[in-house]
């Protein structure tokens, strides 16, 4: 085993919102990468305004985990005063959390009041003890919290210099943007501040190995692991900005590289050559998805400090998905590399579940063929649905008079009533009850009508972002990588309307779900993603 200092390489990892970044804190990434809303590569992403820029941050260093602000645009001079400005608020970045907090308190009091003093006689002392509480309250103060970014990603040479001026204590990251192939590049950055710089998406491991030795030891590299692949050097594309006058490197690219072409020659307008593979075209520019999960060793002898997974504009599903995956391939390896062997078959089959188009080792083991493009379509192979993120959860005490007497939700109320955790309640005396029905342990039938079965409900929130339905098989992913297979046993809105299915995007839902086994209660957390298989 060939470790770098004895450490693990930092495992970083996009995201485009507020609960993608706490998807990616939870599922252990050790760094993320946001976008503000200037002076990002990502223009069509969600990304992050100020507010929510600050509580992502401060959630992220509660986790003990690094944000990594963006600012990888190819300036124009109309944007420099803007970004002088904006390093400025970043600097200055400060977090008011909720004020859950004080009200918690302010209800507390009111309880301690109303309790205390029910029976209190003495009007003058309540009202006294009133006051007092409401002084309590209103004087509990939520203290602000530092919410600076850990380093500024940057690309552009007169952007990193007014980085440096405004913000001098600042890390800088040289984006991959800046075209990093070789060591001298490296120490052009090194001398003037930066400390990493992002390697280039045509290095090759051998390559890194050699910048890695001819460099400080306290410079750090930072090369992708995982994602999409760009048809153009270093991502800086001209396609999208010639034909749609959207600039790329302004963060507007439209990935023309996905679109149909055809081929013609100019004296022969209109009469197109047939280049094409199938019916539907040729994609001349589609290449792979980079997929290193099975090289997580070669990246580490390569003397790699940062792992980098692509994806500022994916879904917490998939960010969930290949953060759990790559922090256990990781972590096994530093467990022993026999123990990162065993589990290879795991960590494929998990990428797997991930929205991608293909995988390559793009050109970490030399310059790509055309194996590592796809010239028949360019859809996205997709194996799971994201179904959403559980969000709080609460106890509803339920009849399940009905279910019984219709036979429904059966394996489950039995179990249920085996554990008594569901019992007849006003249930008749001995002598109103037919010897049949005690032993059945259930009530008489002329007692039926004020007879309830009656048990609490574990009820989870979520909002919904694909549909399912009552019955379906879905699974949990928790964080540890075990996936939960359970059945949904109810769907409730808001207003705990029981529905038959969530059709609706975006919907606020209520769910209850059971093990599809043994149909006890499952265990569940906040930030848990839900998914179910898409075949």
């Amino acid at each position: 085993m060939i470790v770098r200092n004895g450490k693990k390489p930092e495992l970083l990892i996009p995201a485009s919102s507020l609960e993608v970044l706490k998807t990616a804190v939870l599922y252990g990434a050790d760094a993320v990468y946001v976008g503000g809303e200037v002076f990002s590569l990502r223009a069509k992403a969600k990304n992050f305004s100020m507010e929510d820029m600050a509580e992502g941050i401060a959630f992220a260093h509660e986790h003990g985990v690094k944000v990594y602000v963006t600012a990888n645009v190819l300036a124009h001079n109309e944007d420099l005063e803007e970004a002088r400005e904006y390093f400025a608020a970043l600097r200055d970045m400060r977090y008011t959390p909720k004020d859950s907090a004080a009200e918690g308190h302010e209800a507390d009091a009111e309880d301690t009041v109303a309790e205390g003093h029910e029976a209190d006689a003495d009007d003058t002392a309540a009202e006294g003890h009133e006051a007092d509480a409401e002084d309590t309250a209103t004087e509990v103060q939520v203290a602000e919290v530092a919410a600076q970014p850990d380093a500024l990603i940057i690309s552009d040479p007169g952007m990193f210099m007014i980085a440096r001026e405004v913000w001098p204590e600042c890390e800088i990251h040289v984006s991959t943007q800046a075209n990093n192939t070789n060591y001298e590049t490296y120490l052009f950055w090194w001398k003037l501040g930066a400390k990493r710089v992002v390697s280039a998406r045509e290095l090759s491991l051998r390559e890194i190995r050699e910048i890695r030795d001819r460099i400080p030891e306290e410079m750090e590299i930072e090369s992708f692991i995982h994602g999409s692949m760009c048809i153009s050097y270093s991502g800086r594309c001209l396609l999208s900005n010639y034909f749609t006058r959207r600039d790329a490197n302004q963060g507007n690219c439209t990935h023309p590289c996905r679109w149909k072409y055809a081929v013609m020659e100019e004296s022969r307008p209109g009469e197109y050559l047939p280049v094409f593979e199938n019916e539907r075209g040729t994609f001349l520019f589609n290449s792979k998805d980079l997929c290193m999960i099975e090289h997580v060793p070669e990246m580490i002898a390569a003397g790699i400090d940062s792992f980098k997974i692509e994806g500022r504009m994916k879904t917490a599903l998939y960010v969930a998905s290949v953060t759990r995956t790559y922090r256990k391939a990781i972590d096994d390896y530093f467990l022993g590399e026999e123990v990162y062997q065993k589990n290879l078959d795991w960590y494929r089959a998990e990428i797997a579940k991930c929205t991608y188009r293909q995988y390559s080792t793009g050109f970490y083991f030399g310059k790509p063929s055309a194996e590592n493009q796809i010239y028949d379509n360019s859809t996205y192979v997709s194996e799971s649905i994201y179904l959403g993120i559980v969000e709080g959860a609460m106890l509803i005490l339920s009849d399940f008079t009905e279910d019984y007497e219709k036979g429904e939700n059966l394996p489950w109320i039995q179990a249920q009533m085996k554990e008594e955790k569901l019992t007849w309640m006003g249930a008749p005396t001995e002598d109103a009850m037919s010897e049949e029905a005690m032993d059945a342990g259930e009530p008489a039938e002329e007692d039926s009508k004020r007879q309830r079965l009656m048990g609490f409900l574990e009820l989870i929130q979520i909002t919904q972002r694909n549909k399912f339905c009552v019955g379906d098989r879905i699974e949990i992913m928790k964080r540890d990588g075990r996936d939960l297979s359970v059945l949904v046993g109810a769907i409730y809105n808001e207003e705990l309307e029981s529905m038959e299915s969530a059709p609706h995007a975006k919907q606020k839902l209520w769910v209850w779900l059971v093990d599809d086994v043994s149909f006890q209660r499952v265990d569940v957390e906040e930030g848990d993603v839900l998914r179910q298989d898409a075949n």
